[in-house]
């Protein structure tokens, strides 16, 4: 045990400081400023997921206190673990649980590993929280955003004055920046934080500390049919008006962005083994900078919703080796 907490331990501090490390390289770089503070994520991760939840936590609590000390900032220890470090360790946490697939139904002999779909639904769910706060923060409304863009306006002005505009194109900013912001961030968030956690899971993978097995993203990458639910409800308070709208436009971002990860999974799934896999898929990522295929993609997404479960024999069962078996659950 003492042998373990000493390799633990250290693992989570080392962690925590290469995590800070990047976020601070993300004030510094403005062109990659957003990868960066994500991959602030990574190193989090690979110690939740290698060496379990001590080793997350030791690592979250070491950057909010490095980074509030190198930063003579509070806030930014707060913006930083809310944004990043804490859902990377609950992350880790959800994909290191584990129990009998015979409580599922399945063999006495195999273990059921928490689903990817459930990760997904949960990373969705943390982002949302994590945008609305920082919303609420900073005061983020009407009032804010059009403060930005008539700074905005006024500055093209003032580089080209003969640049025509009016009221109304003023206005058509304001509106669509005051929606567009947070669902926007909110969509990149997701697809940067679960970048973060795949190459995390590959990475102790092939370092041979995993303790989850790696899974056949392709195959497994779905959101959970509740999710549904919730995106539609986020489409419906964007009729509302008002702060329900902004929460609306929150979560159409991120789980759209989630159901457009799935939908992009779910190509992968489908095109195996086909001739046309690989133009298809070059045409489909060239052509995501567009509305229609992008939404074609998500309605992918939303039709595919299932729960891939990952089995995996029990801990000093070697009936059947290391062979991994998936099926699939609906609930």
């Amino acid at each position: 045990m003492t042998n373990k907490i000493s390799t633990v331990l250290p693992t989570g501090i080392l962690a925590g400081v290469v995590a800070t490390l990047l976020v601070m390289g993300a004030g510094t770089q403005s062109t990659f400023a957003s990868v960066l503070f994500a991959a602030s994520a990574l190193p989090i991760l690979i110690a939740g997921l290698g060496w379990g939840n001590l080793a997350a936590i030791t690592g979250i609590v070491t950057a909010a206190i490095l980074g509030a000390a190198l930063t003579q900032s509070f806030y930014f220890a707060i913006t930083m673990a809310v944004a990043t470090l804490i859902p990377a360790g609950w992350l880790s946490h959800l994909a290191n649980l584990a129990r009998p697939a015979a409580e599922l139904g399945g063999p006495d002999h195999l273990v059921a590993w928490y689903p990817i779909s459930d990760i997904l639904l949960h990373l969705c769910g943390l982002v949302t929280i994590a945008i609305i706060v920082f919303g609420i923060a900073i005061g983020y409304g009407p009032e804010l955003v059009g403060q930005v863009v008539d700074a905005l306006f006024s500055a093209l002005q003032a580089q080209e004055p003969a640049l025509a505009i009016d009221a109304a194109m003023i206005a058509q900013w304001k509106r669509a920046l005051l929606f567009g912001m947070p669902m926007v961030q909110g969509g990149i968030w997701v697809i940067l934080l679960f970048a973060a956690f795949y190459f995390a899971v590959r990475i102790v993978s092939r370092s041979g500390r995993a303790l989850r097995p790696r899974e056949d993203m392709p195959s497994a990458l779905r959101m959970n049919r509740h999710a549904i639910f919730v995106f539609l409800a986020g489409i419906v308070l964007t009729f509302v008006g008002g702060v329900p709208a902004l929460i609306g436009a929150t979560i159409c971002g991120t789980f759209g962005a989630g159901f457009v990860m799935a939908g992009y999974a779910a190509l992968h799934f489908h095109s195996k083994g086909k001739d046309w896999r690989l133009p298809a898929l070059i045409l489909a990522y060239l052509s995501a900078v567009m509305v229609l295929p992008l939404f074609a993609v998500l309605v992918l997404g939303l039709v595919d919703t299932r729960r891939t479960i990952a089995l995996t024999p029990a801990k000093g069962d070697t009936k059947n080796g290391s062979d991994q078996n998936t099926t699939n659950s609906e609930t």
